[in-house]
Formats: C-alpha cells, structure tokens, sequence
C-alpha cells in the first residue's frame, strides 16, 4: 500500500503575546506591544549578541534562521504576519442593522439607499486605520529592525487590496523584496451568501490596483462566490490548509504578510492551533507556523 504525504502546521508558542491564554484579545494592541513580540532570551543571543546591543526582533531574526538551519529536509518555519483588513462599509452596515437582521436579509443585498457594499470599500475610518498601520511598520523597521515581508499577498476583496496598497505604501525596503501584492483567491473572506464577499472583474483589480500580481489561473469573474450557499468552517479550514500548502510549497521566504479578512484569520488560526484570537479591523497578528511533512494512513 502507499502512503500519501501530508503536512501537518502547528503555531510555535512563546514568541508572541496573542500565543499565551493569559493575553486578553479585547484590550490588545498590536501597535503599542511591538506588534506582540515577547521580551525575553533566545538560545542564540549568547553568539549571536553577547553584548546585548541588538534589538528583540534582530535577536528573533536571528533565532528563526536557526530554526530553519538545523531543521531537517521535512520541516520549515515562516512567520506571517495576517493583517485584517481596515473597517468596510459592510461592517458599519452590520453594526447599524443589527447581526441577526444583517445574516438574514441585508447581507444578501447589494446595498441599500445610500451605500453599496457589494465587494465591499473602506470606509474613512479603515483607510486612517491602514495609515496607521503604515506609520507602525515605518516606526518598527527604523528602530526595531523588524524583519519585514518578502513576500505579500492580498484577498481579492477591494477591501484588502486597499489595505495592502496604503500600508505598505512608501516604505523604506530593500529593492530585492519590494512590496507587489500577489492576489490569491484562496485568502478571501468566506465566501457566499454576503454580497460583501463578492469578488469584482480581475478587469477591476487590474485597473485600480496595476502594480499587483494575479496568481496562475485568476479568473475575470468570480467563479466561488454562489448566491444561495455558505462555506462552513470545516470548508474554509480545508481551503486555508490548501494556501498554506501552496505557500510553503513555492515560496521559499520566510516572512511572509497576508492582507485578508477576519473569517479567513479565524481559520488559519484553527488550522495551525494557534487559540482563538479576534483581529479587529485594521489590526495585525503575526504568527510563528511550523510545517512538517508527514506521512498520512495507508490508501
């Protein structure tokens, strides 16, 4: 009989603040607590800075590259940093009618008088928080030297694609890494039901957003999304292991951001034992996910 590979992700604990149960997700701020990185020793820094003149993400830096070094040929560390997406006009709609009026009958339309929230924008409020974003990561690469990403990707929604573009936008990074989002259908919100989910033409995407990449195979229209059905979570932790696995598989950077949506952070959260944390909008939650590969029952 034969054995089919399979990789199984697990969050690395004792690194960030939103891994420890004693860290309450409702107060947390990811922009006040250097974006959640625990002050303490890594078993590198007696070589690596023995005069404690470098700074706790140099010393982490350091650490994951360690990590990566000594692990063996079927096993692989990445840090994602999975930023929500700033506040939408869908969430303010939500906020004004209510959850159980929004889930049964304002989500399924368009709009409403005065706002439309199919494929849903930014409000102000979700544009000053991507600033605000922008300003953070700034600040952390001047005077942290926070490893920042090597490689980006951004949901399709107009909500993430916005995101992405206003908070990685004029920052300082190397000309090997520049930011050029790569649009993934498989990071998107779940899908179905909530016109706010709807994707736009990739006709759209490319013309308002004509710096980003599309993976291999994006369609000009939105083949997912279906009127009458919503994916479960089992469903959508199935399609996050699925972008894991094309992650791990074809990018060989080890820093990686993730401009995506609160439903689809939820899952990759599940997906890698990570324990619940909610990301408010605008908010970023970086992750240690170690993946080894494995061999699954006999078939």
């Amino acid at each position: 009989m034969n054995q089919t590979p399979s990789t199984k992700y697990t969050t690395v604990p004792g690194f960030f603040l939103q891994d420890e149960s004693s860290t309450d997700a409702k107060s947390f701020d990811y922009a006040a607590s250097d974006f959640g990185l625990i002050k303490r020793a890594y078993n590198t820094d007696k070589e690596y800075d023995p005069e404690k003149k470098r700074t706790q993400w140099e010393r982490f830096y350091q650490q994951i590259s360690e990590l990566n070094s000594q692990a063996s040929s079927s096993v692989r560390y990445k840090v994602i940093y999975m930023g929500r997406h700033g506040e939408g006009v869908h969430n303010v709609a939500e906020n004004y009618y209510g959850t159980s009026a929004w889930d049964s009958y304002w989500s399924k339309q368009d709009g409403n008088d005065t706002v439309i929230w199919a494929d849903a924008h930014l409000t102000e409020k979700g544009i000053e928080q991507a600033r605000i974003a922008n300003k953070f990561w700034a600040l952390e690469m001047a005077t942290q030297h926070i490893p920042v990403p090597e490689s980006f990707y951004t949901s399709p929604l107009d909500r993430c694609l916005a995101t992405a573009n206003i908070t990685f936008n004029g920052l300082q990074l190397p000309a090997q890494q520049p930011c050029v989002p790569e649009v993934k259908e498989l990071l998107r919100e779940v899908i179905g039901i909530h016109t706010c989910d709807r994707r736009s033409k990739k006709t759209y995407i490319h013309t308002n957003f004509p710096a980003y990449t599309f993976e291999p195979g994006f369609a000009e229209d939105d083949e997912m999304w279906r009127p009458e059905v919503r994916e479960s979570n089992s469903l959508h932790d199935t399609r996050m292991r699925k972008l894991l696995g094309d992650i791990f598989t074809h990018d060989d950077n080890t820093y990686i951001s993730f401009t995506t949506h609160s439903g689809s952070i939820a899952s990759l959260l599940r997906v890698t034992g990570h324990r619940e944390f909610r990301v408010p909008t605008g908010a970023v939650i970086p992750v240690l996910i170690k993946a080894e590969m494995t061999h699954a029952e006999p078939s």
